[in-house]
């Protein structure tokens, strides 16, 4: 994380960290038979999305005070009409990659599991998928991870 954030990123490593276990926690929590993982509900991925949202601009705040706006406005002052709503848009749309890139994967994995067991009937058919959902698992959690920091990290930089 430090190789990302810088030596400064430290100080919120316990919400990304929290965030990454919440959400490998209920990606698991699928693996269990009769189980459905939380992170399959749009509901959960979103609020997860939300807070890491809502991070990025406490920090751009906390580093930048009320000189943060300029991150959405541009270079030229003549420019802001046009980069503005550019800039909230990508902002907004990070919201969306967050919360659906999870939310689609999870879902995705649930359905080809459901599929498993109603064309073979047996446990042990689904197994390769259901020891493949342990990664997926982990690689989701941990790509929320990387770009909540690295979002955190965008946020810290200096506009230019």
């Amino acid at each position: 994380m430090v190789d990302v954030t810088g030596e400064e990123g430290r100080w919120f490593f316990p919400l990304v960290g929290t965030i990454f276990l919440y959400i490998v926690t209920c990606n698991l929590i699928g693996l269990i038979p009769g189980f459905f993982p939380p992170t399959a509900s749009i509901n959960t991925t979103l609020s997860c999305a939300l807070v890491s949202f809502a991070f990025t601009h406490f920090i751009g705040i906390k580093y930048h005070g009320v000189k943060y706006i300029k991150h959405f406005l541009g270079p030229i002052w003549w420019m802001i009409p046009i980069i503005f709503p550019i800039e909230l848009i990508g902002h907004l749309a990070r919201i969306m990659s967050l919360s659906f890139r999870l939310f689609g994967n999870m879902m995705g994995h649930e359905l080809v599991l459901m599929i498993l067991f109603m064309l073979a009937g047996a446990f042990f058919a689904p197994l390769p998928i259901m020891a493949m959902g342990i990664f997926v698992s982990f690689v989701q959690a941990f790509v929320f991870f990387l770009l909540s920091i690295m979002y955190f990290s965008g946020a810290m930089e200096h506009a230019h």
